[in-house]
C-alpha cells in the first residue's frame, strides 16, 4: 500500500510557483510542529539513505551513510573516494537523504524525512576539514580509524529542500529555512 497521498496527476513534491499557493492535497502547511520534529530528526540521525544516480547506468541507486549535523544545520557524511556513491556525486551532486528510525510496529507510523541536497566535497586542506572533523568523529568516534586515510573526504550535504513524514496523515513540505535551528 502506497503513503503517497496525492491524486491523479498530482505529485507530493513542492508546489511548482508561487511559494504562497496552498500545498497539494494531502500535504499539510508546515507549522512548528513539523519545523521541531525536521529539526529533531536531523538532530538524532546517525545514518542515511544516500540516493544518486549512477554515472554509467543513469539508474538511481541507494547506499547506507553514516552522517553528522555540523553547525550550521547541515548533514556531514565521510566517503571514500572509492566508492560507487562517491563517484556518482563527483559526476551529478544532486542527492537526497533519507533518515528517520523506524521503532516498533508499523515502520511507516513512525516519523521520517527525505532531504534534497548537494553535496560538496570538502578539500582536506580547506579549513571548513578541521572544522567539520570533531562533529563527526564526536558522532562516530569509530570513524577516526579511517577518517585520515587519503581516499576519505568529508562531503557536505547542502539541503535546499525536504519531505516530512510525521507518520500516517502528517505529510509536510519543509522549506531549508525551516529546519535551520534558530539562534539562542
Amino acid at each position: 500500500m502506497s503513503n503517497d497521498t496525492s491524486g491523479p496527476g498530482e505529485t507530493a513534491g513542492p508546489p511548482p510557483g508561487n511559494q504562497d499557493q496552498p500545498p497539494p492535497r494531502g500535504i499539510r502547511p508546515t507549522d512548528d510542529e513539523a519545523r521541531l520534529l525536521g529539526r529533531r530528526l536531523l538532530a538524532e540521525a546517525r545514518f542515511a539513505a544516500l540516493a544518486f544516480r549512477d554515472p554509467e547506468t543513469g539508474h538511481p541507486s541507494v547506499s547506507r551513510v553514516l552522517v553528522s549535523i555540523d553547525e550550521d544545520g547541515m548533514p556531514v557524511t565521510l566517503l571514500s573516494q572509492l566508492a560507487g556513491h562517491t563517484r556518482a556525486l563527483i559526476a551529478d551532486q544532486n542527492c537526497a537523504v533519507l533518515i528517520g528510525e523506524p521503532g516498533k510496529g508499523d515502520p511507516l507510523a513512525h516519523p521520517r524525512m527525505s532531504l534534497q541536497c548537494v553535496a560538496e566535497k570538502i578539500a582536506r586542506d580547506d579549513d571548513e576539514h578541521e572544522r567539520l572533523r570533531p562533529f563527526f568523529l564526536t558522532r562516530h568516534p569509530k570513524a577516526a580509524l579511517y577518517a585520515d586515510f587519503a581516499d576519505f573526504a568529508f562531503w557536505r550535504l547542502r539541503i535546499t529542500g525536504a519531505n516530512l513524514n510525521g507518520g500516517f496523515g502528517r505529510a509536510y513540505i519543509l522549506q531549508c529555512t525551516d529546519l535551520k535551528i534558530p539562534p539562542k
